[in-house]
């Protein structure tokens, strides 16, 4: 990756859409910063913010009948399209609610080529065509420990080599994860595990500092059996205030492309869309932006890669 940002600076990513480079609104920047950039507020997060009780609280809060009021003036200060909402605003008794709100199926399409992957969620991606190749990962130095994020080294050696695609999720985002390709998860022998660990945020301004946070943070791992792709290990990986990682399909049930697979509680997040090596390549867009040290905007369903 070239062009890293400073560890404070603004968080910049380019819009598939649109071509253009956009700043990121970021919800709680103010906290963020001082959480990461401050010594105090290191200790704080350390001691506190990163703790999974203290995420369970925030969660509590949000689904209060209380946090209904931030509904409307969320929805206004962040933009959010609610023609493609499922369900209207008022529909939602609590924060929490709204913030796992369900889309309209045509809001987003499914890509229908069927040598592709699709991205799994809504949000901010870098992709690594060839894992272990880099060493700039949102900051120089830093690159992906394969064995620490599954948990497991003999999936590391599946893995190895393979490509890699990171999507993060803003608050603002739509916060249910999809499938990326069809086939069954979970599959014998390779049930869906959990990896329990602290929840520090996930946001760039942490992850300049420690790319560690993603293999330390509580995450969920699926492995999903593909015939054109071979097995994807799919990886959803916790974030402070995230209330909770929920799965919403069945394990070794078939699965179509761009399926749902579950849902965030409230809090910005990540996951992990991990390929055998020589298994797909990716979109150029994606890897060129992963180059020049920036995130690509796209929306689930969107093409991620090719067989």
């Amino acid at each position: 990756m070239r062009n890293q940002p400073e560890h404070n600076g603004p968080i910049r990513f380019r819009n598939r859409h649109t071509g253009q480079i956009e700043t990121e609104a970021v919800y709680g920047d103010n906290w963020l910063r001082w959480a990461y950039g401050n010594p105090l507020g290191k200790l704080t997060t350390r001691l506190a913010a990163s703790r999974p009780w203290f995420s369970k609280w925030y969660g509590w809060r949000m689904s209060q009948k209380s946090s209904r009021a931030k509904i409307f003036p969320f929805i206004e200060q962040y933009g959010i399209d609610v023609a493609e909402m499922l369900r209207p605003p008022d529909h939602f008794e609590h924060f929490n609610a709204f913030f796992r709100r369900q889309l309209k199926p045509e809001a987003r399409p499914i890509d229908p080529e069927p040598a592709s992957v699709v991205f799994p969620a809504d949000g901010r991606h870098l992709g690594f065509q060839e894992v272990g190749t880099e060493d700039h990962v949102f900051a120089k130095g830093q690159s992906w420990n394969i064995e620490k994020l599954l948990g497991d080294a003999k999936l590391a050696d599946q893995f190895a080599g393979g490509s890699l695609v990171l999507s993060r999720l803003c608050p603002v985002d739509y916060h249910r994860f999809h499938f990326p390709a069809e086939g069954v998860p979970g599959a014998p022998k390779r049930e869906p595990r959990l990896l329990d660990g602290p929840l520090y945020s996930v946001n760039p301004i942490a992850l300049r500092q420690r790319l560690a946070i993603m293999w330390e943070n509580k995450r969920a791992v699926t492995i999903l059996h593909t015939e054109p792709f071979g097995d994807i290990a799919i990886i959803e990986i916790g974030a402070t205030c995230v209330g909770s990682i929920v799965q919403t399909h069945v394990p070794g049930q078939h699965v179509e492309k761009g399926a749902e697979k579950g849902y965030f509680q409230f809090g910005g997040s990540s996951t992990i869309t991990l390929f055998e090596k020589g298994r797909v390549t990716l979109a150029e867009d994606l890897v060129e932006s992963t180059r020049e040290g920036i995130e690509l905007y796209a929306k689930m369903g969107e093409l991620m890669g090719r067989a």
